[in-house]
Formats: C-alpha cells, structure tokens, sequence
C-alpha cells in the first residue's frame, strides 16, 4: 500500500499525502518528542517534515520504507534546528570555554563528573515519583511514549505533559551548575 501511495503523491494527490500523514504523524512526533523533551517544538518539527515531504513529492526517490526516510527526517530536522538555534550554539560554547578551563583548574576531571552526576541525580529525585518514572523509562530505558503509555496505563498525551513538565523542572533546577561553574572558573 506505500508504493500506491508514493505514486500517487508524485502524482501531486493531496489525498495520498492526507493518507500518509495520518498513517505517520503520531511516529513522527513520538520520534521528535522524544529527543526534544519540548512537545510544541515537536509538532512544530513533525509539520515541517510533511510540508517538506509534500513539496519534494515530485524528486523524492525511495530506496527503502517511507517509515525509515520519516526517521531520518526527524533526525535531520533535530540536528538543523539544533545548528541553526543560535541561544543554543552561545550556551554550547560558553560551556564548552567552562570545561576547558575546569580541566586546567581540576585536579580530578572524575571528581567534577561525579559531583554533576549527584546533581542531576538530586534534581531527579525532587520529581514527583510517577513524573521521575515516565523520564526514567523514556531516557534511561529508551522506551517511546506509546510504550510507557501503555505499560503506565495512562494516555499518551499524559505521557507527553509529564515528559515536558519534568524537562521543564529538571532545566530550572539545574542551570545553577553553570553559573557555579562560571562564577568558579
């Protein structure tokens, strides 16, 4: 059925490509979601991706599963988005300018980590226990949101609000450790 499809959207039918991206879109936001933690930014990625995939209907040459090229895509978009986010490349470098100078200053790099790691384990810990249990199995056991949905026995949206609302904690309990750093270095 993907291939009748596929020639149909290069055959510029806007209802194949209605077909796909109902047949896609909750993938392709999961897979965005899930790296991002940022549930408007990922539908935000998730739109460009099909608006993308309809505008190159005419050129696109698929050699495999029109699943894999989403995946892919999601993966590119995160990576351009992350490139082209210029309070994310200032915040990179002024950590990364922190580091160097914490590896001239340390005596112990492992010390430094360790004491991160403490950190970021206490702020864990200040989450509410069901919110600290969807992150665990989202980040640490790389489980999607329909997989901890399912196993929580929750919706799917609920999996997403928590995931977002513990990003949002974890950050402000956190970026104290690079005014620490910055003040200490």
């Amino acid at each position: 059925m993907s291939n009748i499809l596929m020639a149909s959207l290069k055959n510029n039918d806007p209802f194949a490509m209605e077909q796909i991206f109902h047949a896609h879109w909750e993938n392709v936001f999961d897979a965005a979601f899930k790296k991002l933690g940022d549930a408007a930014l990922a539908q935000d990625i998730t739109q460009e991706i099909f608006i993308s995939l309809w505008e190159k209907r005419n050129k696109l040459e698929l050699t495999g599963d029109l699943s894999g090229y989403l995946y892919g895509a999601v993966k590119h978009r995160i990576v351009d988005y992350y490139r082209s986010n210029a309070i994310k490349d200032v915040h990179r470098n002024e950590f990364a300018f922190l580091m160097n100078q914490k590896k001239v200053n340390a005596p112990d790099e492992n010390l430094i980590f360790l004491d991160t790691a403490r950190e970021v384990e206490a702020a864990m810990q200040c989450l509410p226990e069901r919110m600290r249990l969807v992150i665990s199995m989202s980040r640490q056991e790389d489980k999607t949101v329909k997989e901890i949905a399912g196993e929580l026995n929750v919706s799917v949206q609920t999996v997403k609000n928590q995931i977002t609302a513990a990003m949002k904690i974890l950050r402000e309990n956190l970026s104290y450790i690079l005014i620490i750093a910055f003040l200490c270095g």
